[in-house]
């Protein structure tokens, strides 16, 4: 059993919604504060958002998708471009539901802006946070991973189109 959760523990996926998480609670935190300061929804998700992609950003390089240092710029420009799409999906779920119609979530919580804010700061996490998996597998760390180096240095390397084992000096 917990051989099975180390094992989990180390898949790819895991570390991303770990790390996720951590990001997320950045987020959710910064924004909270920056809202507590400003009571401005669409300020605070902008803010949170850019110290969120910052931190997510070398979380998901280093730990989840085990990166190459080569390359690491071009990938933080498209990683930026990526989450900056995902900001747009967050701002507008924070101008309609917080700004404009905070009566859709808040005829539930006493209209409590506070509550409205954090509740569509959730549900908005939510979506994000698949659609970032989505777009940073397939389209941002695509490059080779770290364990391939470390192969490499053995003296093997993955044959990228079977994925199988060849000498490297071959």
């Amino acid at each position: 059993m917990i051989a099975k959760l180390r094992a989990f523990m180390a898949t790819e996926v895991f570390k991303y919604l770990f790390f996720g998480v951590l990001a997320t609670l950045v987020y959710m935190v910064s924004r909270t504060l920056i809202f507590q300061l400003t009571q401005q929804g669409t300020l605070s998700a902008v803010l949170a958002n850019a110290i969120a992609i910052i931190f997510a950003f070398f979380t998901n390089d280093i730990f989840v998708f085990n990166q190459e240092t080569t390359g690491m710029a071009m990938r933080f420009v498209k990683f930026v471009g990526a989450r900056l799409l995902t900001l747009v999906l967050d701002l507008a779920l924070a101008y309609f539901l917080v700004d404009t119609y905070p009566e859709i979530i808040g005829q539930f919580v006493g209209h409590s802006q506070a509550w409205v804010n954090g509740i569509e700061s959730v549900f908005a996490q939510v979506l994000i946070i698949v659609l970032n998996y989505i777009i940073s597998k397939f389209f941002v760390f695509t490059g080779e991973k770290g364990i391939n180096k470390k192969r490499k240095l053995l003296g093997k390397c993955v044959k990228k189109d079977f994925g199988s084992l060849v000498n490297c000096s071959g």
